[in-house]
């Protein structure tokens, strides 16, 4: 059974014990949202040793991290580094994106190592495997990409994103919106460039029961992915985008009567004022299903910086209702990331749903914050350094700025203004 069913039959897993713990909330008030599609928990019975997430409603905001070679880079070790770093960093969970190399082993090794779940995009597999076997992605069969899906979910893939939206009707409404930046999703250009070739619609639509049964066998939580999101601020909350949400609040409600756990994924590249509306639409749409959001990125000119600009959007969308934010990295747009760029990425997404949870009420969130107050009015470095959502590079910034005058930093010295006002008062 998956978590869902379990929980609409009034059972509480030790799963849903264990976020009920970390999260500091209700186990019986968990099962009721697991049961009603508010919150989900991606562990698939095959992943073993995973500790089991809680995502969505009333639950501190989750981070993603992507991990993956392209067909320009393969190195499996340096992915099972960012692997490392990325846990050690706090993500807490990751997705194997890699479209180069042998794509099952590196799979299967991230996630022998992974402690935290796991997600893919099973289109990408497919379509490669048909590129390299017939020489062209559109040739991909039906049977071969259900063939991924159901390898990867019998080797313990927890969240598969899964571009169920994209749609003739929907491909149909893309034409005729002209879009300044077309599709970016790497997906949803796989499955259109299939559906037109073949004339045929779109798989994961179409056969949308097969997908129930191969998720609801092994509790896979889909991630309903958004391949038209948009790439652009001025393509941001158009027909195709909106058009695909209606779609996907359809498949929810059809998981959800499968006993299936769904997510849905969100843009992408949005301007500050539309990110909210775009929270209230898919809350509104998909009946509260926990949202995923890539970013948003809230201007599209700041290459090198995207972690930052997703760091701005992220606290938006986290603070409008968002639940679970997928990381950018500086190095979005222009390459594959390194591992330092991982580590970035991680950090400032982190540092974006901490500031959302505090806007929301999150007690656990704020506690951090007026513990963090209390340790620099009593200059205690080690508590701050231990507080610091980066210890070890706040570690080394104070090792670099201690100040000859005794508890100071470099910044203000002598005349630190929290020093100079509690020696006032104290004398």
């Amino acid at each position: 059974m998956t978590q869902k069913i379990e929980a609409q039959q009034g059972i509480v897993t030790k799963e849903m014990e264990i976020v009920a713990r970390d999260e500091d909330v209700s186990t019986e008030r968990l099962r009721e949202k697991i049961a009603s599609g508010r919150i989900v928990i991606p562990t698939n019975r095959n992943h073993r040793g995973v500790k089991p997430l809680g995502i969505g409603e009333g639950l501190r905001i989750k981070v993603n991290t992507n991990l993956g070679t392209s067909s320009d880079h393969i190195d499996l070790e340096e992915e099972l580094r960012k692997l490392e770093v990325s846990i050690q960093a706090g993500t807490d969970a990751v997705m194997d994106l890699s479209t180069g190399g042998d794509i099952d082993a590196i799979r299967r090794e991230i996630i022998r190592h992974a402690s935290i779940p796991v997600g893919t995009v099973p289109i990408y597999e497919a379509a490669i495997e048909a590129a390299r076997k017939r020489n062209a992605l559109a040739r991909m069969r039906v049977e071969d990409l259900f063939e991924v899906i159901e390898r990867q979910a019998e080797e313990g893939v927890d969240f598969m994103t899964l571009h169920c939206g994209v749609t003739r009707n929907t491909v149909e409404r893309l034409k005729r919106s002209h879009r300044l930046l077309g599709v970016v999703s790497r997906g949803g250009s796989f499955l259109i460039e299939w559906m037109v070739y073949n004339n045929q619609e779109n798989p994961l639509y179409e056969h949308f029961d097969r997908v129930l049964e191969i998720a609801r066998k092994h509790d896979v939580t889909l991630s309903l992915g958004d391949g038209l999101r948009p790439g652009c601020l001025v393509d941001a909350t158009d027909r195709p985008q909106v058009l695909e949400t209606i779609i996907l609040g359809e498949l929810t409600e059809r998981a959800w009567a499968e006993g299936v756990q769904v997510m849905i994924e969100g843009p992408g590249h949005v301007p500050l004022d539309q990110i909210e509306a775009n929270v209230i639409l898919e809350k509104r749409l998909c009946k509260g299903a926990p949202f995923y959001v890539l970013g948003p990125l809230v201007t599209d000119i700041s290459p090198g910086y995207d972690h930052i600009t997703c760091a701005i959007g992220g606290a938006i969308a986290g603070k409008a209702g968002a639940d679970f934010l997928c990381y950018v990295t500086p190095s979005e747009h222009l390459k594959l990331p390194t591992v330092e760029d991982v580590r970035e990425g991680v950090i400032a997404t982190r540092i974006a749903g901490h500031a959302a949870d505090i806007a929301r009420g999150n007690k656990k969130a704020l506690e951090q914050d007026i513990g963090m107050a209390k340790a620099r009015k009593a200059f205690d470095w080690e508590r701050q350094i231990e507080l610091s959502i980066d210890p070890e590079k706040a570690r080394r910034y104070h090792e670099e700025g201690k100040s000859s005058e005794k508890d100071v930093c470099t910044m203000c010295g002598e005349f630190c203004a929290i020093k100079r006002v509690k020696d006032f008062f104290d004398k």
